[in-house]
């Protein structure tokens, strides 16, 4: 029916807990909804298209005729991370959660690190990525140590200022970290380089060069059936690290959400067949994990305000999906992620009945949908919305 669909992740933009939520500590979560609370700002384009519909959010109105397809989706998946999310949004099910490290990395992991690469450790603990590098940087200057770190999210995190270690070598070390945990024994789900610059403390800054190593997929997902039977899927952002380049045919690489929605913008000029799929992964690493309600609230407004250059270019080949991968509730304790619903917002540039279509039960119904729209041949648990969006 479309020739081209569009799907934008924004990355833990969460809008309620999840029926399970108890399981992960999360009761009572809200991303959007104790954003908007703590920062009122209003959001009147995704209000059309039906935000506000899905639930009851500040400066977010309810629309009686919305100009796009509005529901919830709930995950399945025994997970609340990045890789969980995407992967089942392309069509898998995660049944074992991934490993986390609250405790740190064992000593023989790292010592193992210290051999390949003949650099020292500090840090190795839960940590915003900010304030470890406040508190170890001077100390990496001095020493060219690494920087390891982790969060409540399965991955393994190496800070290291770009102007003692080479970006290249910053990733060198990650190729070689990686390949050390996809051991059962030290299983991670990311490695992640995150290269900084600055001279001293209160100085530090991350730089744009984070670099995500992920496993591949556990099983064959929508993006793989899409590309064996030739159609185009073009990764936006860290799209293609989360799937390692998995079912990939293109890969446009973003440095924050601003220029995620302008290479966006240059992707739907293309005369393509296929999917273009977009992380915007501000709300999440910028603001969600440093619980800056302020902040997330700022770059939902951002994005509003840029939508409709979105929705403007969308012909009757077009199809926009607007989603999340999980919360991240920037007023909730901790760090983490948090076990959320997810909305789920979809647009044409068709004339079509606009309105309210049936909860999801899984992610996977986008990739139930992607498969049917494209007539290609996939299995997945999930159940294809397309005939309700007409």
């Amino acid at each position: 029916m479309y020739k081209k669909i569009h799907l934008i992740v924004l990355d833990s933009v969460g809008i309620g807990e999840a029926p399970d939520a108890e399981e992960f500590g999360d009761v009572g979560t809200h991303t959007l909804k104790h954003t908007l609370e703590a920062h009122p700002n209003t959001l009147p384009n995704l209000a059309k298209l039906g935000l506000g519909n899905i639930d009851k959010l500040p400066g977010v109105d309810e629309t009686e005729n919305t100009t796009g397809f509005y529901t919830k989706m709930q995950e399945v998946s025994k997970g609340k991370d990045t890789m969980t999310g995407h992967w089942e949004i392309a069509g898998l099910n995660i049944d074992t959660a991934f490993k986390v490290y609250p405790d740190g990395f064992s000593d023989e992991l790292l010592n193992k690190i210290t051999e390949a690469t003949g650099r020292g450790i500090v840090g190795n603990k839960p940590a915003s990525g900010t304030d470890i590098i406040e508190e170890f940087g001077e100390h990496q200057m001095e020493t060219g140590d690494l920087i390891i770190y982790t969060s409540n999210d399965p991955v393994l995190q190496i800070a290291a200022n770009e102007e003692v270690i080479p970006l290249e070598e910053i990733y060198e070390i990650c190729e070689k970290v990686r390949e050390m945990t996809k051991d059962p024994e030290f299983l991670v789900g990311r490695v992640i380089a995150r290269p900084f610059v600055g001279s001293k403390k209160g100085e530090f800054k991350r730089t744009e060069n984070r670099h995500d190593y992920a496993l591949q997929p556990f099983g064959k997902t929508v993006l793989n059936a899409l590309k064996e039977d030739d159609k185009d899927v073009i990764a936006i952002g860290k799209i293609n690290d989360i799937f390692t380049g998995s079912g990939v045919t293109d890969s446009v690489r973003t440095k924050n959400n601003d220029d995620g929605v302008d290479k966006l913008l240059e992707v739907m000029d293309r005369d393509f067949n296929g999917l273009s799929f977009l992380n915007l992964v501000d709300f999440d690493a910028e603001y969600g994990h440093r619980r800056d309600p302020v902040g997330y609230s700022n770059a939902l407004k951002a994005f509003d305000d840029r939508l409709p250059e979105i929705t403007g270019k969308l012909t009757e080949d077009d199809l926009l999906i607007i989603t999340a991968d999980h919360g991240n509730d920037p007023t909730y304790t901790g760090t983490d992620h948090t076990r959320e619903y997810v909305p789920l917002l979809i647009t044409t540039g068709k004339d079509l009945e606009f309105g309210k279509i049936d909860q999801c039960a899984t992610f996977s119904n986008i990739a139930a949908t992607l498969a049917e729209n494209f007539g290609v041949e996939y299995d997945t648990h999930g159940t294809s919305f397309l005939k309700e969006i007409k």
